[in-house]
C-alpha cells in the first residue's frame, strides 16, 4: 500500500516532464479555470497532447475540474459545458530527510489558543496538545494496524526508528530546524508527543529526552511510561 509520502512524491514526479510542468505553470497562473484550447493555444500544442497531460494533472491531484458553457447560452441546442482546469486544494510537501512542520505548527497555534483561555502556561499548553496528539496516533494506528504499529507510526511521521537492544533510537527528528532554533520547547514537545504515543498503544516504554548528534532528542527506553503530559522534560545526559 501507498504511504503519503509515496503519493507526495509520484504527484510531484508528474511534473519531471517538461511539457506537463510548462502546463500545470499556466494552469496556476491563469486568475480563472481554463480549457483544453485555452492551454493549447497558449502554448502552441495539439489539442490532444494538451488534454493528456492536463488529466494525467489531474489524475494525480495536482489539478481540479469544472464543466461550464463559455458561449453564455442555456437550454436546449447550448452545446456541451466545457471541462474546464483549476490548481486544486491539494497541498504537497517533500522533505529529505523527512520533516513534519505543518504538524508543529498545528501544535504551537493551537497550544497558543489554549494558553489564552485555560491559564496554562504556553509551555503546558504545548506539551499537553502533543501528548493529545501522539495518543491520537496511536488510537488511529492501533485500530486499523498490523505487525509493529509503534514502528511504523513512527516511521509513517518520520522518525526513522532503529530498534535496539534496550529500547529503540529515533534517527530523525522531524521538527530538527526549530528544534536547532528552540531545544527546550521544540524538544519537550516532541518528548510529549512520543509519549501520548507509547501511551494509546500501551506500550511498557518510556520516552525520555536523550540528545544525541545526529538523532532525534528524544529515546525511547524499557522503562515506566511518562503518565504527566503537562511535566516539564529535563534533559538528560547524552
Amino acid at each position: 500500500m501507498d504511504t503519503p509520502w509515496d503519493a507526495a512524491v509520484q504527484a510531484v514526479a508528474v511534473l519531471e516532464e517538461p511539457t506537463r510542468r510548462r502546463l500545470y505553470e499556466y494552469v496556476v497562473s491563469r486568475p480563472e479555470p481554463v480549457s483544453r484550447d485555452d492551454a493549447a493555444s497558449a502554448l502552441g500544442l495539439p489539442r490532444t497532447t494538451a488534454a493528456f497531460h492536463l488529466d494525467k494533472l489531474t489524475e494525480e491531484g495536482l489539478l481540479d475540474t469544472c464543466y461550464e458553457r463559455r458561449t453564455g447560452r442555456t437550454g436546449p441546442g447550448a452545446g456541451r459545458p466545457a471541462k474546464l482546469y483549476h490548481r486544486s486544494d491539494r497541498e504537497i510537501e517533500i522533505t529529505l530527510p523527512e520533516r513534519q512542520y505543518a504538524v508543529a505548527g498545528h501544535l504551537l497555534a493551537t497550544a497558543i489558543q489554549d494558553a489564552e483561555t485555560t491559564g496554562l502556561t504556553p509551555r503546558e499548553a504545548v506539551n499537553r496538545r502533543a501528548h493529545e496528539y501522539g495518543e491520537a496516533l496511536g488510537r488511529t494506528a492501533r485500530d486499523r494496524g498490523e505487525g509493529d504499529v509503534l514502528v511504523q507510526v513512527l516511521e509513517a511521521h518520520g522518525f526513522e526508528p532503529r530498534p535496539e537492544e534496550d529500547g529503540i533510537a529515533l534517527a530523525n527528528c522531524p521538527f530538527r530546524r526549530l528544534a536547532k532554533d528552540h531545544p527546550q520547547l521544540v524538544c519537550g514537545m516532541n518528548l510529549h508527543l512520543v509519549a501520548g504515543l507509547l501511551t494509546s498503544l500501551d506500550a511498557p516504554l518510556q520516552a525520555e529526552l536523550a540528545p544525541t548528534p545526529g538523532h532525534c532528542c528524544v529515546r525511547i527506553t524499557g522503562r515506566a511510561p511518562l503518565t504527566n503530559p503537562s511535566d516539564e522534560p529535563r534533559p538528560t545526559d547524552s
